[in-house]
Protein backbone atom coordinates (compact mmCIF):
# COMPACT_ATOMS: atom_id res chain seq x y z
CA UNK A 1 0.00 0.00 0.00
CA UNK A 2 2.53 2.59 1.10
CA UNK A 3 3.86 2.85 -2.80
CA UNK A 4 0.52 3.59 -3.72
CA UNK A 5 0.10 6.60 -1.49
CA UNK A 6 3.70 7.82 -2.57
CA UNK A 7 2.92 7.48 -6.34
CA UNK A 8 -0.79 9.13 -5.24
CA UNK A 9 0.84 11.96 -3.02
CA UNK A 10 4.02 12.59 -6.51
CA UNK A 11 0.54 12.62 -8.49
CA UNK A 12 -0.91 15.16 -6.72
CA UNK A 13 2.26 17.47 -6.59
CA UNK A 14 3.39 17.00 -10.40
CA UNK A 15 -0.17 17.66 -11.59
CA UNK A 16 -0.08 20.38 -9.79
CA UNK A 17 -3.71 19.61 -7.78
CA UNK A 18 -2.18 20.65 -4.69
CA UNK A 19 0.79 23.37 -4.82
CA UNK A 20 3.60 23.84 -2.99
CA UNK A 21 2.32 26.00 -0.26
CA UNK A 22 -0.53 23.64 0.26
CA UNK A 23 1.73 20.53 0.87
CA UNK A 24 4.27 22.61 2.75
CA UNK A 25 1.09 23.53 5.42
CA UNK A 26 0.18 19.46 5.37
CA UNK A 27 3.61 18.38 6.12
CA UNK A 28 3.56 20.96 8.80
CA UNK A 29 1.14 19.97 10.28
CA UNK A 30 1.52 16.37 10.18
CA UNK A 31 5.40 16.39 10.87
CA UNK A 32 4.56 15.59 15.10
CA UNK A 33 2.38 13.26 14.18
CA UNK A 34 5.11 11.50 12.26
CA UNK A 35 7.69 12.44 14.63
CA UNK A 36 5.18 10.71 17.41
CA UNK A 37 4.85 7.54 14.88
CA UNK A 38 8.65 6.70 14.65
CA UNK A 39 9.35 7.09 18.37
CA UNK A 40 6.43 4.92 19.40
CA UNK A 41 7.56 2.46 17.01
CA UNK A 42 11.02 2.49 18.11
CA UNK A 43 9.89 2.34 21.82
CA UNK A 44 7.39 -0.29 20.78
CA UNK A 45 9.90 -2.46 18.83
CA UNK A 46 13.10 -2.18 21.35
CA UNK A 47 10.70 -3.25 24.56
CA UNK A 48 9.23 -6.52 22.39
CA UNK A 49 13.05 -7.21 21.53
CA UNK A 50 13.60 -6.83 25.38
CA UNK A 51 10.77 -9.45 26.26
CA UNK A 52 8.29 -6.83 27.94
CA UNK A 53 5.15 -7.56 25.83
CA UNK A 54 6.09 -11.42 26.27
CA UNK A 55 6.56 -11.55 29.82
CA UNK A 56 3.58 -9.59 29.90
CA UNK A 57 1.42 -12.07 28.25
CA UNK A 58 3.02 -15.22 30.00
CA UNK A 59 2.18 -13.50 33.76
CA UNK A 60 -1.33 -13.37 31.74
CA UNK A 61 -1.12 -16.88 31.24
CA UNK A 62 0.13 -17.70 35.13
CA UNK A 63 -2.94 -15.65 36.61
CA UNK A 64 -5.67 -16.84 34.67
CA UNK A 65 -5.21 -20.19 36.31
CA UNK A 66 -5.70 -22.47 33.28
CA UNK A 67 -9.04 -20.61 32.73
CA UNK A 68 -9.55 -19.13 29.05
CA UNK A 69 -12.09 -17.12 30.28
CA UNK A 70 -9.77 -15.19 32.44
CA UNK A 71 -6.71 -15.12 30.17
CA UNK A 72 -8.87 -13.57 28.19
CA UNK A 73 -10.34 -10.92 30.31
CA UNK A 74 -6.68 -10.15 30.85
CA UNK A 75 -5.41 -9.74 27.23
CA UNK A 76 -8.58 -7.70 26.85
CA UNK A 77 -6.88 -5.31 30.01
CA UNK A 78 -3.84 -5.90 28.10
CA UNK A 79 -5.03 -4.48 24.88
CA UNK A 80 -6.90 -1.65 25.97
CA UNK A 81 -4.06 -0.42 28.34
CA UNK A 82 -1.42 -0.70 25.56
CA UNK A 83 -3.93 1.30 23.00
CA UNK A 84 -4.82 3.71 24.96
CA UNK A 85 -1.21 4.83 26.18
CA UNK A 86 0.89 3.39 23.56
CA UNK A 87 -1.61 3.68 20.16
CA UNK A 88 -3.90 1.17 18.17
CA UNK A 89 -0.27 0.72 16.18
CA UNK A 90 1.59 -0.96 18.97
CA UNK A 91 -1.70 -2.96 20.01
CA UNK A 92 -1.89 -4.15 16.59
CA UNK A 93 1.44 -4.49 15.34
CA UNK A 94 3.11 -6.48 18.61
CA UNK A 95 0.52 -7.30 20.68
CA UNK A 96 -0.92 -9.53 18.19
CA UNK A 97 2.31 -11.91 17.56
CA UNK A 98 2.73 -12.48 21.60
CA UNK A 99 -0.82 -13.67 21.91
CA UNK A 100 -1.03 -15.59 18.70
CA UNK A 101 2.27 -17.44 19.70
CA UNK A 102 1.04 -17.57 22.94
CA UNK A 103 -2.29 -19.56 21.78
CA UNK A 104 -0.28 -21.84 19.84
CA UNK A 105 1.80 -22.60 22.93
CA UNK A 106 -1.24 -23.73 25.07
CA UNK A 107 -3.24 -25.01 22.60
CA UNK A 108 -5.85 -22.79 22.02
CA UNK A 109 -7.86 -21.24 19.75
CA UNK A 110 -5.73 -18.00 17.88
CA UNK A 111 -8.50 -16.07 16.47
CA UNK A 112 -10.16 -15.20 19.97
CA UNK A 113 -7.14 -13.29 20.88
CA UNK A 114 -6.23 -11.94 16.87
CA UNK A 115 -9.88 -10.48 17.14
CA UNK A 116 -9.45 -8.83 20.52
CA UNK A 117 -6.37 -7.24 19.41
CA UNK A 118 -7.65 -5.81 16.28
CA UNK A 119 -11.02 -4.78 17.36
CA UNK A 120 -9.67 -3.19 20.90
CA UNK A 121 -6.95 -1.18 19.25
CA UNK A 122 -9.83 0.51 17.06
CA UNK A 123 -12.40 0.62 19.42
CA UNK A 124 -10.15 1.13 22.27
CA UNK A 125 -8.26 4.21 20.71
CA UNK A 126 -10.90 7.40 21.64
CA UNK A 127 -9.77 8.12 25.27
CA UNK A 128 -6.36 10.32 24.78
CA UNK A 129 -4.99 11.69 22.08
CA UNK A 130 -2.01 9.35 21.68
CA UNK A 131 -4.51 6.45 21.74
CA UNK A 132 -4.65 6.99 17.94
CA UNK A 133 -3.04 9.77 14.88
CA UNK A 134 -6.51 10.73 14.04
CA UNK A 135 -6.85 11.74 17.57
CA UNK A 136 -3.67 13.81 17.64
CA UNK A 137 -4.67 15.53 14.08
CA UNK A 138 -7.74 16.45 15.51
CA UNK A 139 -5.79 18.44 18.71
CA UNK A 140 -5.36 21.10 15.68
CA UNK A 141 -8.43 22.09 15.57
CA UNK A 142 -9.65 21.70 19.15
CA UNK A 143 -7.09 23.91 20.00
CA UNK A 144 -8.69 26.01 17.34
CA UNK A 145 -12.00 25.92 19.16
CA UNK A 146 -10.07 26.91 22.21
CA UNK A 147 -10.55 23.27 23.35
CA UNK A 148 -7.70 21.97 25.57
CA UNK A 149 -6.17 18.23 27.06
CA UNK A 150 -8.99 18.10 29.86
CA UNK A 151 -12.13 19.39 27.36
CA UNK A 152 -10.73 16.78 24.85
CA UNK A 153 -11.15 13.90 27.75
CA UNK A 154 -14.53 14.91 28.92
CA UNK A 155 -15.33 14.76 25.40
CA UNK A 156 -14.31 11.31 24.78
CA UNK A 157 -14.27 9.29 28.12
CA UNK A 158 -18.14 7.93 28.00
CA UNK A 159 -17.78 7.33 24.02
CA UNK A 160 -14.34 5.58 24.75
CA UNK A 161 -15.93 3.69 28.14
CA UNK A 162 -19.31 2.62 25.66
CA UNK A 163 -16.99 1.33 22.37
CA UNK A 164 -14.53 -0.86 24.94
CA UNK A 165 -17.38 -2.15 26.90
CA UNK A 166 -19.50 -3.24 23.56
CA UNK A 167 -16.81 -4.48 21.82
CA UNK A 168 -15.92 -6.95 24.91
CA UNK A 169 -19.37 -8.18 24.83
CA UNK A 170 -19.44 -8.84 21.38
CA UNK A 171 -16.09 -10.69 21.33
CA UNK A 172 -18.18 -12.91 24.45
CA UNK A 173 -21.17 -13.47 22.46
CA UNK A 174 -19.42 -14.80 19.41
CA UNK A 175 -16.60 -16.80 21.00
CA UNK A 176 -19.07 -18.31 24.04
CA UNK A 177 -17.86 -21.47 23.30
CA UNK A 178 -13.67 -20.92 23.12
CA UNK A 179 -13.99 -19.34 26.13
CA UNK A 180 -15.42 -22.44 27.93
CA UNK A 181 -11.57 -23.71 27.63
CA UNK A 182 -9.25 -25.22 29.86
CA UNK A 183 -4.98 -25.43 29.27
CA UNK A 184 -1.72 -26.02 31.18
CA UNK A 185 0.16 -23.00 32.26
CA UNK A 186 3.12 -22.61 30.97
CA UNK A 187 6.65 -21.50 32.64
CA UNK A 188 7.63 -17.89 32.94
CA UNK A 189 10.22 -17.03 30.38
CA UNK A 190 13.92 -16.61 31.06
CA UNK A 191 15.06 -12.99 30.31
CA UNK A 192 18.29 -12.29 28.60
CA UNK A 193 18.90 -9.04 30.06
CA UNK A 194 17.47 -7.59 32.92
CA UNK A 195 18.68 -4.19 32.60
CA UNK A 196 17.30 -3.91 29.51
CA UNK A 197 14.05 -5.51 30.36
CA UNK A 198 13.17 -3.18 33.54
CA UNK A 199 14.67 0.00 31.27
CA UNK A 200 12.36 -0.89 29.04
CA UNK A 201 9.52 -1.72 31.51
CA UNK A 202 9.92 1.91 32.94
CA UNK A 203 9.77 3.76 29.85
CA UNK A 204 6.63 2.47 28.51
CA UNK A 205 4.91 2.86 32.19
CA UNK A 206 6.17 6.68 32.27
CA UNK A 207 4.77 7.35 28.96
CA UNK A 208 1.36 7.23 30.24
CA UNK A 209 1.37 10.07 32.87
CA UNK A 210 3.83 11.88 30.40
CA UNK A 211 1.35 11.97 27.49
CA UNK A 212 -1.52 13.41 29.65
CA UNK A 213 0.77 16.34 31.26
CA UNK A 214 -0.76 18.33 28.18
CA UNK A 215 2.89 18.46 26.53
CA UNK A 216 2.78 17.94 23.15
CA UNK A 217 3.05 14.14 22.74
CA UNK A 218 6.02 13.79 20.52
CA UNK A 219 8.44 15.46 23.31
CA UNK A 220 7.91 12.15 26.06
CA UNK A 221 7.74 9.94 22.76
CA UNK A 222 10.96 11.50 21.41
CA UNK A 223 12.86 11.80 24.92
CA UNK A 224 11.39 7.90 25.49
CA UNK A 225 12.89 6.56 22.39
CA UNK A 226 16.37 8.41 22.63
CA UNK A 227 16.23 6.65 26.22
CA UNK A 228 15.83 3.32 24.85
CA UNK A 229 18.32 3.33 21.83
CA UNK A 230 21.16 4.85 24.52
CA UNK A 231 20.40 1.90 26.46
CA UNK A 232 20.23 -0.53 23.62
CA UNK A 233 23.77 0.66 22.37
CA UNK A 234 25.23 -0.20 25.48
CA UNK A 235 23.81 -3.31 26.32
CA UNK A 236 22.72 -4.81 22.72
CA UNK A 237 23.67 -2.92 20.20
CA UNK A 238 22.91 -5.37 17.61
CA UNK A 239 19.20 -5.02 18.05
CA UNK A 240 19.20 -1.40 16.57
CA UNK A 241 19.21 -0.88 13.15
CA UNK A 242 16.97 1.05 10.90
CA UNK A 243 13.88 -1.44 10.25
CA UNK A 244 12.88 -0.29 13.38
CA UNK A 245 12.31 2.87 11.90
CA UNK A 246 8.59 2.56 10.23
CA UNK A 247 9.69 4.06 6.60
CA UNK A 248 6.70 2.33 4.89
CA UNK A 249 4.50 3.97 7.08
CA UNK A 250 6.28 7.17 7.15
CA UNK A 251 5.59 7.48 3.39
CA UNK A 252 1.80 5.63 3.02
CA UNK A 253 0.47 8.97 5.77
CA UNK A 254 2.43 11.40 4.21
CA UNK A 255 1.03 10.29 0.39
CA UNK A 256 -2.43 9.93 1.34
CA UNK A 257 -2.49 13.12 3.15
CA UNK A 258 -1.03 15.03 0.02
CA UNK A 259 -3.80 12.80 -1.86
CA UNK A 260 -6.60 14.36 0.17
CA UNK A 261 -5.17 17.81 0.63
CA UNK A 262 -5.51 17.87 -3.72
CA UNK A 263 -9.16 16.74 -3.45
CA UNK A 264 -10.09 19.02 -0.53
CA UNK A 265 -8.89 21.95 -2.38
CA UNK A 266 -10.99 20.78 -5.44
CA UNK A 267 -14.30 19.99 -3.54
CA UNK A 268 -14.33 17.18 -1.53
CA UNK A 269 -15.43 18.88 1.50
CA UNK A 270 -19.02 20.26 -0.21
CA UNK A 271 -19.59 16.42 -1.35
CA UNK A 272 -18.94 15.38 2.11
CA UNK A 273 -21.06 18.43 3.90
CA UNK A 274 -24.06 17.41 1.30
CA UNK A 275 -23.36 13.44 2.43
CA UNK A 276 -23.00 13.86 6.18
CA UNK A 277 -25.00 16.94 6.89
CA UNK A 278 -24.57 20.15 8.55
CA UNK A 279 -26.80 20.42 11.13
CA UNK A 280 -25.31 20.59 14.86
CA UNK A 281 -27.56 18.64 17.30
CA UNK A 282 -30.07 15.66 17.24
CA UNK A 283 -29.44 12.17 17.55
CA UNK A 284 -30.11 11.14 13.30
CA UNK A 285 -27.79 13.99 13.27
CA UNK A 286 -24.85 13.00 15.01
CA UNK A 287 -25.43 8.81 13.70
CA UNK A 288 -25.48 10.44 10.63
CA UNK A 289 -22.09 12.44 10.96
CA UNK A 290 -20.46 9.38 12.47
CA UNK A 291 -21.76 7.18 9.80
CA UNK A 292 -20.86 9.22 6.82
CA UNK A 293 -17.00 8.97 8.81
CA UNK A 294 -17.27 5.17 9.10
CA UNK A 295 -17.92 4.58 5.84
CA UNK A 296 -15.56 6.59 4.42
CA UNK A 297 -12.88 5.41 6.72
CA UNK A 298 -13.94 1.55 5.39
CA UNK A 299 -13.29 2.87 1.78
CA UNK A 300 -10.10 4.35 2.00
CA UNK A 301 -8.49 4.06 5.18
CA UNK A 302 -9.58 6.55 8.52
CA UNK A 303 -6.41 8.44 8.22
CA UNK A 304 -7.36 10.08 5.03
CA UNK A 305 -11.65 9.82 5.96
CA UNK A 306 -10.37 12.09 9.09
CA UNK A 307 -8.66 14.86 6.78
CA UNK A 308 -11.33 15.31 4.03
CA UNK A 309 -14.11 15.34 6.73
CA UNK A 310 -12.38 17.77 9.68
CA UNK A 311 -13.85 20.75 7.63
CA UNK A 312 -17.40 19.53 7.82
CA UNK A 313 -17.69 18.93 11.89
CA UNK A 314 -14.61 21.82 12.83
CA UNK A 315 -18.16 23.76 14.08
CA UNK A 316 -17.71 22.08 18.01
CA UNK A 317 -16.18 19.85 19.97
CA UNK A 318 -18.82 17.52 19.91
CA UNK A 319 -18.46 17.11 16.34
CA UNK A 320 -15.61 16.75 16.24
CA UNK A 321 -15.65 13.64 18.31
CA UNK A 322 -18.82 12.03 16.77
CA UNK A 323 -16.12 12.17 14.05
CA UNK A 324 -13.51 10.64 15.94
CA UNK A 325 -16.21 7.81 16.62
CA UNK A 326 -16.88 6.97 13.01
CA UNK A 327 -13.07 6.97 11.86
CA UNK A 328 -11.35 5.25 15.12
CA UNK A 329 -14.35 2.88 15.69
CA UNK A 330 -16.22 2.34 12.45
CA UNK A 331 -13.43 1.05 10.57
CA UNK A 332 -13.75 -2.38 11.31
CA UNK A 333 -15.49 -3.54 8.49
CA UNK A 334 -12.99 -3.45 5.45
CA UNK A 335 -9.14 -4.80 6.12
CA UNK A 336 -7.98 -1.48 4.33
CA UNK A 337 -9.72 0.44 7.19
CA UNK A 338 -6.65 1.65 9.04
CA UNK A 339 -3.35 0.95 8.39
CA UNK A 340 -2.79 -0.96 12.30
CA UNK A 341 -5.65 -3.28 10.37
CA UNK A 342 -3.30 -3.87 7.89
CA UNK A 343 -0.23 -4.01 9.77
CA UNK A 344 -2.19 -6.45 12.05
CA UNK A 345 -3.69 -9.08 9.16
CA UNK A 346 0.43 -9.01 8.42
CA UNK A 347 1.12 -10.42 11.71
CA UNK A 348 -1.26 -13.23 11.63
CA UNK A 349 -0.09 -14.11 7.94
CA UNK A 350 3.13 -14.31 9.72
CA UNK A 351 1.74 -16.21 12.74
CA UNK A 352 0.24 -19.34 10.22
CA UNK A 353 -3.63 -17.60 11.27
CA UNK A 354 -4.94 -16.64 7.84
CA UNK A 355 -8.02 -14.36 8.10
CA UNK A 356 -10.15 -13.84 4.71
CA UNK A 357 -11.94 -10.61 3.95
CA UNK A 358 -15.45 -12.03 4.33
CA UNK A 359 -14.42 -13.42 7.81
CA UNK A 360 -13.12 -10.08 8.95
CA UNK A 361 -16.14 -8.47 7.02
CA UNK A 362 -19.07 -10.20 8.83
CA UNK A 363 -17.88 -10.44 12.35
CA UNK A 364 -17.14 -6.39 11.47
CA UNK A 365 -20.53 -6.02 10.18
CA UNK A 366 -22.51 -6.94 13.74
CA UNK A 367 -19.32 -5.03 16.24
CA UNK A 368 -19.76 -1.75 14.07
CA UNK A 369 -23.14 -0.84 14.24
CA UNK A 370 -23.26 -1.34 17.74
CA UNK A 371 -20.52 0.45 18.57
CA UNK A 372 -20.90 3.14 16.56
CA UNK A 373 -24.53 3.50 17.81
CA UNK A 374 -23.61 3.05 21.85
CA UNK A 375 -20.37 5.47 21.43
CA UNK A 376 -22.79 8.17 19.79
CA UNK A 377 -25.61 8.18 22.18
CA UNK A 378 -22.89 8.02 24.83
CA UNK A 379 -22.07 11.85 23.54
CA UNK A 380 -25.74 12.27 22.58
CA UNK A 381 -26.49 11.75 26.36
CA UNK A 382 -23.68 12.82 27.81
Amino acid sequence: MWWLSALGGIGALVTGLLGPADALDVIERIAPVLVFLVAVTVIAGLADSAKVFDVAAREAAHLARGRLWRLWLLVVVLATALTIVLSLDTCAVLLTPVVLAMARQLDIPPKLFAFTTVWLAGTASMLLPVSNLTNLLALHQFDRLGLGLRDYVGLSWRPALAAILITVAVLAVLFRTDLRRTYEVPPTPDLDDKVLFWGSAAVCLALGPAFVTGIDVAWPAGVGALVLVALFAVRRRAELSWSLVPWRLVVTVVGLFLVVGALTAHGLEGLLSDIAGTQLSGLAAHLRLTGTAALGANAVDNLPAYLAMEPVASADGTRMMLLLIGVNCGCLLTLWGSLATLLWRDRCRAAGVHISWWSFLWRGLILTPLVLTGAVLAVSLG
